[in-house]
């Protein structure tokens, strides 16, 4: 790097195999527009749910396809709702424990886990690093940077609700996939807006995705 060069600090983004791809999808729009560079980690068993979801095989050597594809279909999987320029993310295969979000000296600005499903919760929790999604996700806690973790499960039961204490304090910042409807939702792609944009709320990300409360009661039934 030259003198004077500014080193590319990315949001690293896990995309577990929890329900839930519209919101990686969401956030993932968003820190582009935001100007923010990404390093997309993508489970295996997320794959599966992707698969499932919007009928798109996410493929290592076709990544960029892939992802162009799913990043441009809305909430309700029509495909061609939004035009995404991906140049600015850096893909890294799950299973590549030498990667670089796998050391703490890569630079980073922090990690946000969307969905994150139980298994992954649980992973991260006890230091397993079964797979990069868990080691990246360790070294960010341990680095004392920004963790975002979008658990997507209902009902929770009292195993999972220990990981999440145990993410809590340390440091990690608990986000249930919960939409609002305060915000005056009239299509599914606003709910998940709404998620997403907590998840951005929490990394001090800015963004556009939704209405925020003002104090004013029936403000997000109005029409503007």
């Amino acid at each position: 790097m030259n003198a004077g060069e500014t080193q590319r600090r990315p949001w690293i983004v896990g995309v577990s195999g929890a329900s839930g791809t519209p919101y990686a999808a969401a956030v993932l729009r968003a820190l582009l527009a935001a100007g923010e560079s990404v390093d997309l980690v993508v489970s295996r068993a997320s794959r599966l749910t992707l698969l499932d979801e919007t009928g798109i095989s996410f493929r290592d050597g076709h990544w960029q396809e892939d992802l162009g594809e799913w990043l441009g279909r809305g909430a309700d999987g029509k495909p061609g709702t939004f035009a995404v320029d991906v140049d600015d993310v850096r893909h890294w295969s799950a299973g590549d424990l030498a990667a670089g979000p796998s050391s703490g000296s890569y630079a980073s600005k922090g990690m946000l886990i969307v969905p994150a499903s139980t298994a992954c919760v649980a992973g991260v929790a006890l230091g397993l690093s079964k797979d990069l999604l868990q080691r990246a996700a360790s070294v960010t806690l341990k680095e004392r940077r920004k963790l975002v973790v979008a658990v997507r499960e209902t009902p929770l039961n009292g195993q999972t609700l220990r990981h999440l204490v145990t993410l809590d304090d340390a440091g990690a910042t608990v986000l249930p996939a919960s939409p609002a409807f305060y915000a005056g939702a009239t299509h599914i792609q606003d709910l998940v807006d709404f998620v997403a944009g907590r998840v951005l709320d929490a990394a001090g990300v800015g963004h556009t995705l939704y209405r925020r409360w003002e104090g004013e009661l029936g403000g997000g039934s109005r029409t503007t």
